[in-house]
């Protein structure tokens, strides 16, 4: 708009002045060998400016044509440019494409018709990367060098080279030379200090860290962060050899980064090695509140050594308490309470752990919990099962890469305070089973079955007694030679009370010598029910218990009782003690033997079989034995 307005008052201006020419009075008149020439001042005016105009153009023609040559090759000059501009343009947009045979092709061209230019000799060095031309690539890089414009280009080219070839060495003598030949390269600065951290060259990487911070690498968190890991790792190298060094730098560490894990855990252990517990003891508790870490509880349960379990538990419990329920306080204090033989305390953490956030070190725990306290094999078992599939704890990862200890740089990248605390993502099979409260009780023990003592007694009531007293009557003179001739039982075992009904009139058993075989009914006419009610469930349950029996030899009381032994039966029942009362009777009207047995194999159908617990009723013994019996006196035999 301003510029319009001045070109109308521009020629306002022209149309004004021959305005005013024209209203002047007068001529002008000149004269020339005689010839005059006269005319008005406006156009004196108008002659004049066309005569200057028809110079200007004679000039302008005549310099044409003197420096025609120059204006000729600087034309063609142009259009060489041109062309080597359009094919650089070309083959670097079928560079981006991937098509490395166009993109070669246009390099050429471009390098024709661009003869010093040096993005066409980066277009054709790039081209024989894309072609996997790798000696090519190399050479037109090392032909940058010897251009100072384009060496840090060509440093950077093998720079690249080597990092994709593997040559770690390689790389970082020209990442070094890029670095020196220009300080501001961000690629160099950081490579630079990448290679130094991978080798552990920790103060050439500080030295590094402070060229890049100067040069406006990065920013100043940035920078305070670096500073200090690197700090770390070198207080870690240097605290076995130089500890007085490494405790200073691992102080600076913690004061830079204070949620850093591993400069608060070597901080802690210098300063318990030189006696400061208190300074120790600061460290990881400003530490734990920011960042809870199980080194960091490890640490302060041992910051003053020599004491005891119970006093490492109790400081435990304080540092959890400072940033309350957290994961790795509750298992902090289940591993102090397990040292410390405070298994309430230990189940507890582990149950409020493993209901919020189970993880598979919380599991394994409690199993060794449980074999710890109770040993029981099979509820360790059950929690080792559950670990299985348990979510995998927190580690130190970076790159894929999974490690139990803290390394300052990635064995993959290279990058510095790449490793961070968090749980392995994908590899755990399970997020966690909702466990029950029963779960954490403690086991109850199965009670001990009582022993039931063996009373003695010798005079038993029928109705009160469950253990059998046979008492073995002296034996008369008469008795022995009956017992020598007819050799048959005469003491009788009775069941307790509680295998024979008081209705049942059953005879329980012999006395159990080696001609009670003939008396034995045969096996094709016993009964079904042969056995007791008591009998079958102690066959079933053999862990329960018997009752007991004893025998103690007692004199009788009754003189008529001297011609054979008696057994003296205490199962209380009615039918037992009618068979005894009219065996006494036989043998006070003087009955014979065969009279008794007839009257015994009468009830034998219904009586059990019972053998002894030496040997089987029908075994014969040897013939030593049988010389034995006979010379000793014969005694009762026991039945179960």
């Amino acid at each position: 708009m301003i510029r319009v307005l001045f070109y109308f008052l521009l020629l306002f201006a022209l149309a004004a002045g021959f305005a005013w020419m024209s209203d002047l009075p007068g001529t002008i008149s000149i004269s020339w060998n005689g010839y005059v020439w006269e005319q008005p001042p406006v156009v004196v005016a108008l002659v004049a400016g066309v005569a200057l105009v028809a110079f200007l153009a004679v000039v302008w023609l005549i310099r044409v044509i003197l420096k025609s040559p120059q204006i000729a090759t600087r034309f063609f000059r142009r259009r060489r440019k041109d062309k080597g501009y359009t094919a650089l343009s070309h083959g670097l947009i079928a560079l981006g494409t991937g098509n490395a045979k166009l993109a070669r092709r246009y390099g050429l061209d471009a390098d024709r018709l661009l003869a010093e230019e040096p993005a066409a000799k980066l277009l054709l060095a790039q081209t024989a990367q894309l072609a996997g031309k790798d000696d090519e690539a190399r050479q037109r890089f090392e032909a940058m060098l010897e251009d100072p414009e384009t060496k840090a280009l060509g440093l950077h080219g093998l720079f690249v080279e080597a990092e994709r070839h593997r040559e770690p060495v390689a790389a970082r003598h020209y990442a070094e030379e890029a670095a020196k030949t220009a300080p501001g390269l961000e690629w160099a600065g950081k490579a630079v200090l990448g290679y130094q951290a991978v080798a552990h060259h920790w103060d050439e990487a500080l030295k590094t860290l402070e060229r890049n911070y100067a040069a406006k690498l990065l920013d100043k968190k940035t920078y305070r962060r670096q500073r200090a890991v690197i700090l770390t790792a070198l207080a870690l190298k240097l605290e076995d050899g130089e500890p007085e060094r490494a405790y200073s730098l691992a102080k600076e560490a913690h004061g830079l980064a204070l949620d850093l894990v591993p400069a608060a855990v070597v901080t802690s252990r210098l300063a318990t090695r030189k006696g400061d517990i208190r300074k120790a003891s600061k460290v990881l508790e400003a530490t734990w509140r920011l960042s809870p870490h199980p080194e960091l509880a490890e640490t302060y349960a041992h910051v003053r050594t020599g004491d005891s379990a119970v006093d490492r538990l109790k400081r435990v419990k304080s540092l959890a308490a400072q940033r309350a329920n957290t994961p790795e306080g509750a298992l902090a204090v289940a591993r102090a309470a397990m040292e410390a033989r405070e298994f309430d305390e230990a189940r507890s953490q582990l149950k409020k752990l493993l209901q919020s956030e189970p993880t598979r070190n919380a599991y394994l725990l409690m199993a060794e919990l449980e074999e710890a306290e109770h040993g029981d094999k099979g509820r360790m078992r059950d929690w080792l099962a559950r670990a299985i599939k348990a979510p995998q704890d927190k580690a130190w990862i970076a790159d894929g890469i999974v490690s139990a200890d803290w390394q300052a740089v990635s064995p993959v990248t290279g990058k510095l305070d790449a490793f961070h605390w968090a749980a392995p993502i994908g590899m755990s099979e399970d997020e966690g089973e909702l466990l029950e409260d029963s779960l954490f009780e403690t086991p109850v023990l199965p009670a001990a079955a009582p022993v039931q003592e063996t009373v003695v007694e010798k005079d038993v009531s029928p109705e009160d007694a469950n253990t059998v007293d046979l008492t073995a009557e002296p034996v008369s003179k008469k008795a022995e030679s009956e017992t020598a001739e007819a050799k048959k039982p005469e003491a009788e075992v009775v069941q307790p009370k509680e295998t024979v009904a008081p209705s049942a009139n059953v005879k329980q058993g012999y006395e159990g010598t080696t001609d009670d075989v003939k008396f034995a009914p045969a096996l094709k006419d016993l009964p079904d029910d042969s056995m007791s009610s008591k009998a079958k469930a102690q066959a079933e349950k053999p862990e329960q218990e018997t009752s007991t029996v004893s025998a103690s030899p007692e004199a009788d009381e009754k003189p008529k009782s001297d011609d054979k032994p008696a057994a003296v039966a205490g199962n209380g029942a009615d039918s037992s003690v009618e068979k005894e009362a009219e065996l006494k009777q036989d043998d006070e009207k003087g009955g014979h033997a065969e009279a008794e047995q007839m009257a015994e194999d009468k009830d034998d159908m219904n009586r059990p079989i019972e053998f002894p617990l030496s040997r089987m009723p029908d075994d014969p013994g040897t013939e030593e034995e049988e010389e034995d019996k006979s010379s000793k006196t014969p005694r009762p035999r026991f039945f179960n």
